[in-house]
């Protein structure tokens, strides 16, 4: 909730961010196939936290992007920011112990 009322009142164009949250987001997925394969309770929280700073950057940038009026297609824009939001409660909910492996 605070990133998007951030990216509301910001007056910089945050276009160039999302390079680098796709690349980001691209090497989280990769330390989640090795985590995947080599399981490490530090590297998880690690992905974990790191998710969490990504998601919610990018939850800044796609609501700046909205309101700056770069994007058309409403309906991508809302299912990006569904997808922003539910990776960033499904990291919540990882980081407290609810909905994960009972191992």
């Amino acid at each position: 909730m605070g990133m998007a009322a951030l990216s509301s009142v910001i007056k910089r164009d945050l276009s160039g961010m999302g390079k680098f949250l796709a690349i980001g987001a691209l090497l989280v997925f990769a330390a989640s196939l090795i985590s995947f394969f080599f399981p490490m309770p530090a590297l998880m929280l690690t992905l974990l936290v790191i998710v969490l700073a990504i998601f919610s950057l990018y939850i800044m940038y796609d609501v700046n992007r909205i309101v700056q009026g770069g994007e058309d297609n409403y309906i991508s824009a809302t299912l990006a920011l569904y997808m922003d939001i539910y990776n960033v409660f499904q990291a919540l909910l990882a980081l407290v112990g609810i909905g994960g492996s009972r191992d």
